[in-house]
């Protein structure tokens, strides 16, 4: 569709906004051709919008920014997504080897990872989580830790100040934790603002740090700033997130692994 030159700059970058929400991402190019205008224009506009926080800036264009939906609490989550958590789970669990020290935080990614883990061996697994702790009971190869502290009913995990002291205690090979939102420039979010305090607790006590989220969690953004893109090193996702933004978390240094 092209949009006639006469819309003001409200019109036309209201409908910019439309449009991208429908494609997910626009070009400059595509700005241009269908809405009659210079590419400074269409530079302008978007560096204006990516200035209100509304879009993504990227090179040569941008993308849409999701907002994450509110987070219901862990036992209703169980059929969001089943079956592509259960592959998230399986892969992330492939990259954690007998012997290691792994930190699995909570949510229903992570717990599919922790049933993926039962078979192996002398394996140490400290968790916030009880739905982990519940998996991974009365297994002789494997030890756990737990990290006490307020519930936190919701999510049937430990938070708090209680929480963050012990953490400070302990070091991991490998974090693994879910997310609310993951955004190339915002970052990890969540929305419950006092779980960060203990999340960010929770990243610094591995060497190497594991993000598991479905293909809902991936460019969209939460209330809740966490830690930027740079903390993390590994995101396992499912095979339904667009391969565009798979490439650009890759152009951030981060490996990416799809299932």
């Amino acid at each position: 569709m092209v949009y006639p030159a006469s819309l003001s700059n409200v019109e036309r970058q209201q409908l910019l906004l439309e449009r991208l929400a429908e494609l997910q991402r626009i070009s400059v190019a595509e700005i241009c051709a269908q809405f009659s205008v210079s590419e400074a224009t269409a530079r302008r506009d978007l560096e204006q919008l990516a200035g209100q926080g509304l879009i993504q800036r990227v090179h040569g264009g941008a993308i849409a920014i999701r907002r994450a939906a509110p987070e219901l609490p862990i036992l209703e989550r169980n059929q969001e997504q089943p079956e592509e958590k259960s592959r998230v789970g399986r892969a992330a669990a492939a990259l954690i080897a007998d012997g290691e020290t792994v930190f699995l935080g909570s949510g229903t990614t992570v717990l599919e990872v922790a049933k993926n883990l039962r078979q192996r061996r002398n394996l140490t697994v400290i968790t916030n989580s009880l739905p982990v702790v519940n998996a991974l009971a009365s297994l002789p190869e494997i030890s756990v830790v737990v990290m006490g502290g307020i519930l936190r009913d919701s999510e049937l995990s430990f938070i708090g100040h209680i929480t963050e002291a012990a953490l400070a205690e302990v070091r991991a090979d490998k974090v693994v934790m879910g997310t609310r939102a993951l955004h190339l420039e915002h970052g990890l979010t969540n929305d419950y603002l006092p779980e960060t305090l203990t999340d960010r607790a929770i990243l610094r006590s591995g060497r190497e740090i594991i993000i598991v989220a479905d293909h809902t969690k991936i460019g969209s953004v939460s209330a809740v700033f966490l830690a930027p893109l740079s903390s993390v090193h590994i995101v396992v996702t499912g095979q339904e997130t667009g391969v565009g933004y798979i490439r650009l978390l890759q152009e951030k240094g981060i490996q990416v692994i799809t299932a």
